[in-house]
């Protein structure tokens, strides 16, 4: 068995707040499904709705800080929303708003893809590929703010 003296504890503890409070990189932020929400604006936004203290300390730990001559935030051209067919099942807010909703927004289009979790593919100008937004927990009623707010209503992108 490990025998630690309190100051090897105190050591890896302050190791593990370091780490723990520092930015995450691109990939793990992926992983957690907050690539869409670049600037930590959308953090304060995110954490109106959220209410989970843990989800928006990871949604801070990837974004990045509003820079004083942005004052509009990042839209896109479009979106695809992925999912999988066969697991919409397992996600009553998406279909709700492919069923009842999503005709607000002719530049977004639903794509099935074979065992993919839902998400968000945004779209720039020209239809290509800006970033990668999973929505597995979100509320219908926040799916329909963000695209409000991100992507605009018309586009030749799709």
């Amino acid at each position: 068995m490990i025998q630690w003296n309190v100051l090897e504890f105190v050591l890896c503890f302050t190791l593990l707040l370091v780490i723990t409070s520092q930015q995450l990189n691109t990939k793990d932020c992926e992983n957690l499904g907050f690539t869409g929400l670049a600037l930590c604006s959308d953090c304060n936004t995110f954490a109106e709705y959220v209410k989970n203290e843990e989800l928006v300390s990871d949604c801070r730990k990837c974004c990045t800080e509003d820079s004083d001559d942005s004052m509009s935030k990042i839209t896109y051209s479009g979106a695809v929303l992925e999912v999988c067919s066969r697991k919409l099942v397992f996600y009553p807010e998406v279909v709700g708003f492919i069923e009842e909703e999503k005709d607000q927004f002719p530049s977004v289009r639903i794509q099935y893809v074979f065992n993919s979790p839902p998400k968000l593919v945004m779209l720039d100008n020209d239809g290509q590929y800006k970033e990668t937004i999973r929505i597995d927990n979100w509320k219908r009623e926040h799916l329909l703010q963000f695209l409000t707010e991100k992507v605009k209503r018309t586009s030749s992108a799709i």
